[in-house]
Parts: structure tokens; sequence; C-alpha cells
């Protein structure tokens, strides 16, 4: 049952939105349906045993049935794992701790062989489509507040379910971090030097070195910095580790997208980022010399947010 005004009904009262179709609004109606099938459809909700994953089966709907189920996660971070995908999925996402939904950021990263459903932004029955099926492409990333509303997960129509799986990492991220999230929606803009300066002192890593080598990922989308570091400030993942000449240095590798075109080049730079689905993201990266500039001219006017060494 397709249209804008029409909708699929589960085992539990659970109101099943649908994108909308060209033509004249939906029927007031449609928000309040929704809000009461939220209310009424805890019957069929499903809860994970860690509270951070989700693994799931399609095979247990009735064939003859078009089912949603809800699934309540609360961590900060996980992953959801629906094999064979029937029918549709409402996922509630929510932070381990204590925080409003107006200083969360979501950002999903679909599984590299997802495919068999597409994944939803929803908020009072309106959808706006994140990741569509088979769009597993590597490295992508998809960000929205949490506010915003949830996941809704729909199951598209199927010849043959077998081998098909639809999966995501997600993780929650506190807005306040401002570097952590210009990673990810825009990695390739140049920080100001506010970021630069806030990123040293709150980023998963930053360390001073030079670039050795850049591995270019066309498959993934990506590249891979190779680095040299001579000078470690903070790491909260061994991102890096000694060089084998043990000469004091370190090396490591983070990523950023290829589209910022990054290249091997001379002299020192400032390398910030975060950790995002168990890999090192490139942050701010100023040559070390403008980065020196920019911390002498805070430290002059006392805000400086952190005192870290720029010898």
């Amino acid at each position: 049952m397709r249209g804008a005004a029409r909708a699929a009904w589960g085992r539990a009262g659970q109101l099943w939105p649908r994108p909308p179709a060209p033509g004249p609004p939906p029927p007031p109606l449609l928000p309040l349906l929704l809000l009461l099938a939220v209310l009424l459809g805890g019957a069929g909700a499903q809860y994970s045993s860690d509270l951070c994953s989700w693994k799931g089966s399609g095979l247990t709907h009735e064939t003859h049935r078009k089912e949603v189920e809800q699934v309540y996660l609360r961590c900060a971070a996980g992953a959801v794992e629906w094999m064979y995908p029937t029918g549709a999925l409402i996922v509630n996402l929510r932070p381990n701790t204590f925080s409003p939904a107006r200083h969360l950021t979501v950002c999903i990263k679909p599984f590299r062989d997802s495919s068999g459903a597409n994944i939803y932004l929803e908020k009072t029955g309106e959808l706006r489509l994140l990741v569509p099926d088979g769009d597993g492409r590597p490295g992508r990333v998809q960000c929205f507040g949490l506010e915003q509303g949830g996941l809704f997960v729909e199951a598209t129509p199927q010849q043959d379910i077998g081998r098909r799986t639809t999966g995501f990492q997600y993780e929650l991220i506190r807005r306040h971090r401002a570097s952590d999230l210009h990673e990810l929606s825009a990695p390739c803009r140049p920080c100001s030097d506010t970021e630069v300066l806030l990123a040293v002192c709150t980023s998963d890593f930053a360390v001073r070195g030079s670039i050795q080598e850049v591995t270019h990922e066309p498959e993934r989308q990506d590249s891979a910095i190779h680095l040299r570091v001579s000078r470690l400030y903070r790491q909260k993942s061994r991102v890096f580790e000694p060089a084998p000449e043990g000469d004091g240095h370190w090396q490591g590798r983070v990523r950023t997208l290829l589209e910022c075109g990054v290249r091997p080049g001379h002299g020192d730079f400032l390398f910030t980022g975060h950790m995002h689905f168990g890999e090192a993201r490139l942050g701010c990266a100023p040559r070390f010399k403008d980065f020196q500039r920019m911390y002498r001219d805070a430290q002059e006017r006392g805000l400086n947010p952190c005192e870290v060494g720029t010898d």
C-alpha cells in the first residue's frame, strides 16, 4: 500500500510511515496516529541484551504480514544488524547518561555490503532518505541532530531475501565537540583559528609531524595519510606507535576523504582529529608555524583554552 495518506500496521498496532508521494499533503491526522502508535506499540518492542547493539532477523515475521518492530538502544556507540529484512524497524537511540537530545548528534555508517532496506530519518510521519538500499559505500557517514527524529529502516521488495543483511554502526556525539563534527560534516574545509585552538585541547589525538606518504583508496573514497611524528601532545587510542628506528619519533596513519586531495608536502604540521567507527579521522591540520602564531595571539589576549608547548 503506497501513498501519502496510506500506511501499513504491524502486529503491535505500530504505524508504518511511508515516504511522501507527490500531491497534496497528508491529512493532519497522520502525526496523531504515529504518536498513538509509538505509545501503544510496546508489545512489539525488541530490547538489546547489551543496550548498545542489536541483531535480528526478518524471518521471525509471518510471511503474509508486514510488521514494524521497535528497537531500543541506550549507548554512546554500537551497531544494528538486520538479516533477511522484511517489514520495518524503528530504531530508538538514546545516550547511556543524561544529556538533552538537543545537545547530541547521531552519526551512522552503513556496513560495507549493507543491502535489502532503505534507512530514513523519521519524525512525526515525515521521512527523509539517509541511505538508499545497497548504498554501502565504504566511509559513507550520515549525521543528524537527535532532536530531528529517529531511524526508520524499511525493507525493500525482494524476489529473494536470502543472503541480504542491512546494517550500520552508530555513534552519539555531544554537540559541543565542534572539531569532532567538522571531521564528519566538512572535513576538507580549513579550520578557523578558534577551531584549531579548541581542537588541540579537545581532540582524541594532537601531534606535531610531517606527511611521509599518502595512499589514495578510490574504492573507499578515502585517503590514508602516513605521518612521522616529532611531538605527541595527546592520543586516546594507540594511533601512533614508536618508530622502529628508536630515535624518539612516532609513526601512524590517519584518514580523510579522497575529495580533500591531500598530497605529501614539506614542513611540519599540527595534526588533530578524533576516532570515528574505529578509525582515526583527520580534523584540523594547519602548518605548525601558523599554529604557533595562533597560539601566541590567543595567549597574549588570555584566550587560549589550554596550555600546550609550541617550541
